[in-house]
């Protein structure tokens, strides 16, 4: 009954989105609705960080064939393992409420044993990290690294459009540890090892493979995932993104070494003035997300959506610079030395 009553609150959380409206799962249809299908029933309920995108269905399947390809099936790293990753990696880009979440899901995972190294790895992997050895033997990247991939994805969209806790606003802070240790509970994976990979593909076409997923090059489900993902994201950005601000970011992110690029939002000034008058606001918005989405704030949102007010573009271009960050990120983790031949 208790579990009961925390996936309810977390399903009522949705109405939390900031900026966007969910589309309720009573109302989804198409492409909508069979992503829907797919997360709850594979990942126990319909998380918030997933149904964020449902403004734009080819960015919420794109959301999901990453997470549900690298996080959640059976493969050569067992779940613990990936939920390090995804604790580690949502610390460093300050993102409490996936460092909740999956913080809470390691922890009520039974003899999770030490991922010290582990953690260590996914919070340093925001930067550039000349001679880094990856913790894991290779076999396991494909798994490993995208998950934090995926994470680093999803702690920009996250930032963008969630509160800071998974739980609802009305939840009091005294009742909290008793609902983390229940909703860990509730996420843990099933001891017969997580869903079968490959089952989401079908959602999204299928694409080439890009030079950038080189790194999943081992575990071919988990490659053609981001492949098709990545073509899905891309052609969002095209849709919803100027072209002037696509190649600003890009070039932004060519030289970027993941480090924060400072204290105040004054830093993305100079980059952004260079843009058109009108593209301003989504440039302003695009590189922020981009390289510090913990800095986003409502004057932000507010100020791109005078000039597009509807939910799918917002939605799509936070994806699109989200997505690219991410994958400018998975070039220097691809870099690393594995730790066994």
């Amino acid at each position: 009954m208790v579990a009961g009553l925390v996936r309810l609150a977390v399903r009522r959380s949705l109405r939390d989105t900031r900026h966007v409206k969910v589309v309720p799962r009573r109302r989804a249809s198409g492409l909508v609705a069979d992503v829907y299908r797919q997360v709850e029933r594979d990942f126990g309920m319909l998380a918030p960080p997933t149904a964020l995108h449902s403004a734009s269905p080819d960015a919420l399947a794109a959301s999901w064939l990453i997470l549900r390809e690298t996080l959640l099936t059976q493969g050569n790293a067992d779940r613990a393992s990936k939920e390090a990753v995804a604790t580690g990696v949502s610390e460093a880009n300050s993102c409490p409420y996936c460092a909740d979440v999956h913080g809470m899901t390691l922890a009520a995972i039974p003899d999770a044993g030490d991922h010290a190294s582990l953690l260590e790895w996914a919070r340093t992997s925001a930067t550039v990290s000349s001679g880094a050895t990856l913790p894991f033997p290779p076999e396991q990247a494909p798994e490993l690294i995208g998950v934090a991939v995926a994470f680093h994805y999803y702690n920009r969209v996250v930032n963008v459009f969630l509160r800071d806790s998974p739980f609802p606003a009305h939840v009091p802070e005294s009742a909290k540890p008793r609902a983390r240790k229940v909703l860990g509970g509730v996420l843990r994976p099933s001891t017969t090892g997580g869903p079968q990979p490959g089952d989401s593909l079908d959602l999204l076409s299928p694409a080439p493979l890009p030079d950038d997923v080189a790194w999943a090059h081992r575990n071919k489900i988990v490659a053609d995932a981001f492949a098709r993902a990545y073509a899905a994201i891309e052609a969002a950005g095209a849709r919803s993104v100027p072209g002037a601000v696509r190649a600003l970011v890009r070039g932004r992110l060519s030289v970027w070494d993941g480090r924060p690029p400072g204290i105040s939002r004054a830093w993305v000034n100079d980059p952004v003035a260079t843009l058109p008058p009108e593209d301003q606001p989504a440039g302003r918005l695009a590189l922020t997300i981009a390289m510090a989405s913990y800095q986003v704030d409502e004057d932000m949102v507010n100020a791109f959506r005078q000039s597009a007010p509807d939910d799918g573009t917002l939605v799509e271009l936070a994806s699109w610079a989200s997505m690219a960050a991410a994958r400018r990120i998975s070039t220097w983790l691809a870099e690393a030395r594995p730790a066994a031949a």
